[in-house]
C-alpha cells in the first residue's frame, strides 16, 4: 500500500529541526503498527481460512466435523484468552515494544511448525500461534495510543480508524492467497506463505522501531527479582505436574485429542467468570462502579452469546460450504476459504455508512442507546442462523445450496458486528472501574474466550452443529438474549448511571 509521507510542521512538543514525516497526517509510528498488523492479520486470518478446512480434508488430517470444530474453536479461545497475560507480560517484563517483536517471532515460528507434513507438530503450531497472537494482540493497539500526546489528542480517534483499516486490508487479502494456496496447490504451502507474511511484519516492525514512541519501551511496573523468580517457580511447577499428567495419561494407553481440548475448553469458560467475579466482588469498588458491573455482566454474557455463533462462520459455516455448497457464481469456481474474505470487505465498505448514520442520527436526537444498538446486534447473529435453515435444508434434500446462501449469512452477521463490537469496545471503557481501567479491555475479550469455549465443549461432545436442531436453538437464544436486553433497557440504564 502506498504510503502518504509528507513534510508537516513539527506537532506540538516535539523537539528537533521544525519538521516530522507523517503517516495520513498521523506520527510516522502508525505506519510501522499499521503494516505490522496488516501482515500478521495476514497471516493469522489465512492460516485460519485453511484450519477447519485442513483438518478435514483427506489430504489433510481427515477429522470428523465435530472434532475439527472443536478444535478450531479452542484455539480461538485461547488467543483472546492469552491476550490476558500477554499485556501482563509487557507491563511486568519486556514492555510493549519488545513483546510485540518476541510475538511476531513465536508466530512466524508457529506458522513455520504448521508448514511442516506431521500431525504432531502441527497442534505445536497452533499452539505457538496461539501465545504469539496473544501477546501481540493485547499490546500493540496500546502502542497506537502512545504515538498521541493523551486521550485529548484531536488526531488518536483517527489513528485507530487507520489502524483498523490495516487489520481489515490484512483479513481480506489472506484467505484470497494463502487459502488459494493451501486449498489449491498444497496445504502445507499455504501455511508456509502465512508464515511469510508474519516474517515480512516482524521485518518492517524492526526496521520502523525507531519512529514509535519512546514509552513503549518502558515496563510500566517492572517485577523485583524476588517476584521473577516465585513467577518463574510456580509456572514450572504447574508445567511439571500437566507432563506427569499427561505422561501417565498417554502410558496407560486412554490419550486422545479430549484430554487436551475439554480442559483447555472449560478453563475457557472458568477464567472469563472468574475474573469478572474478582471484579464485582471487590470491595474497594464504590457503590456506582458496583452497579456499572452489575449492568457490565448483562453485556457481558449476551457478547459471549453473539460470538459463540459469529464466529462459527470460520467453522460450521465453512465446513458446511466444503461439503454441501456450489462454490460458485455465474459458473466460475472458488475456493472455500474465500468465504472468509466476505466479513472484512463488508467491514471496510459499511463500517463507514455506520459511523455517518450514527453521527446523523445523534444529531437529530434519535440515535439508538447502547443497549438498544447491542441488542439488535444479537438478534441479527440469531437472525444469521434462521437465514442458515434455508441452505442446510436444500442440502438435506440431496441438493447444492448456492453460494449466495452463505453471503447473505455474513452479511447479516457483518451488520450485527457493526452494531455490537464497536459498542461493547466503547461501552467496556465507559463503565471500567477505575482501578481495573487498563484491563476491562482484556476483559471484553474474555467474552469472545467464553463464547468460543462454549461451541467447543458442544463439539466436544457430540453435538452436530451443521443439524437444524442446534442451528435454529442457537438462533433463537441469540434472538431472546436480544430481546432480553431490550425488554430490560430500563433496569440495565438504571444501573449504568450516567453512562450512555
Amino acid at each position: 500500500m502506498a504510503s502518504s509521507l509528507t513534510k508537516d510542521s513539527v506537532s506540538p512538543g516535539t523537539p528537533g529541526s521544525g519538521y516530522e514525516q507523517t503517516f495520513f497526517g498521523h506520527p510516522r509510528g502508525l505506519a510501522t503498527l499499521f503494516m505490522t498488523e496488516m501482515w500478521e492479520r495476514f497471516s493469522y486470518y489465512g492460516m485460519r481460512a485453511l484450519l477447519p478446512l485442513y483438518l478435514v480434508a483427506p489430504g489433510g488430517l481427515h477429522l470428523s466435523a465435530s472434532t475439527a470444530t472443536a478444535i478450531y474453536s479452542v484455539y480461538l479461545s485461547l488467543v483472546y484468552l492469552l491476550a490476558l497475560p500477554g499485556g501482563w507480560f509487557a507491563d511486568r517484563v519486556l514492555g510493549p515494544r519488545k513483546t510485540v517483536a518476541v510475538a511476531g517471532l513465536v508466530i512466524m515460528l508457529g506458522h513455520l511448525t504448521l508448514a511442516l507434513p506431521s500431525s504432531g507438530t502441527f497442534f505445536a503450531g497452533l499452539g505457538l500461534v496461539a501465545i504469539g497472537s496473544g501477546l501481540l494482540k493485547a499490546n500493540i493497539s496500546t502502542m497506537v495510543g502512545h504515538l498521541y500526546e493523551g486521550p485529548d489528542d484531536p488526531r488518536r480517534d483517527g489513528g485507530f480508524t487507520v489502524f483498523y483499516i490495516g487489520i481489515n486490508l490484512g483479513a481480506f487479502a489472506a484467505p484470497l492467497a494463502i487459502g488459494t494456496i493451501g486449498e489449491k496447490v498444497n496445504w502445507h504451502l499455504g501455511f508456509a506463505l502465512a508464515a511469510l507474511g508474519m516474517a515480512l511484519g516482524l521485518a518492517q516492525f524492526l526496521m520502523g522501531r525507531r519512529h514509535l514512541a519512546a514509552r513503549s519501551d518502558v515496563v510500566p511496573t517492572p517485577m523485583s527479582a524476588e517476584e521473577k523468580a516465585s513467577t518463574l517457580r510456580k509456572g514450572l511447577l504447574w508445567l511439571a505436574v500437566a507432563a506427569v499428567f499427561y505422561a501417565v495419561v498417554g502410558f496407560s494407553g486412554h490419550y486422545t485429542l479430549n484430554w487436551i481440548m475439554a480442559p483447555l475448553a472449560i478453563i475457557g469458560l472458568v477464567v472469563p467468570v472468574w475474573v469478572i467475579a474478582r471484579i464485582k466482588r471487590d470491595k474497594s469498588l464504590d457503590r456506582v462502579e458496583q452497579s456499572r458491573m452489575s449492568a457490565y455482566i448483562w453485556f457481558f454474557v449476551a457478547a459471549a452469546v453473539f460470538w459463540m455463533i459469529y464466529d462459527q462462520g470460520g467453522s460450521t459455516l465453512s465446513i458446511f460450504a466444503e461439503k454441501s455448497a456450489e462454490n460458485s457464481v455465474f459458473g466460475w469456481t472458488f475456493p472455500v476459504s474465500w468465504y472468509q474474505s466476505v466479513n472484512p470487505v463488508m467491514i471496510m465498505a459499511l463500517a463507514p455508512v455506520f459511523a455517518w448514520a450514527w453521527l446523523a442520527l445523534n444529531r437529530a436526537g434519535k440515535e439508538p442507546s447502547t443497549i438498544v444498538k447491542f441488542s439488535s446486534g444479537l438478534v441479527l447473529v440469531g437472525a444469521s442462523f434462521f437465514l442458515f435453515l434455508a441452505p442446510l435444508s436444500i442440502a438435506e434434500g440431496g441438493h447444492k445450496a448456492a453460494a449466495m446462501w452463505l453471503v447473505a449469512i455474513y452479511f447479516v452477521q457483518t451488520v450485527g458486528e457493526l452494531a455490537l463490537s464497536p459498542v461493547g469496545l466503547s461501552v467496556t471503557t465507559k463503565m471500567a472501574p477505575a482501578k481495573y481501567a487498563s484491563q476491562m479491555m482484556g476483559v471484553w475479550f474474555l467474552a469472545v474466550t467464553a463464547g468460543d469455549a462454549t461451541t467447543a465443549l458442544l463439539s466436544i461432545a457430540g453435538v452436530d452443529l451443521n443439524g437444524m436442531g442446534i442451528v435454529a436453538l442457537e438462533a433463537t437464544l441469540a434472538v431472546v438474549a436480544g430481546a432480553a436486553i431490550f425488554m430490560y433497557r430500563n433496569k440495565v440504564k438504571s444501573l449504568m448511571g450516567n453512562v450512555n
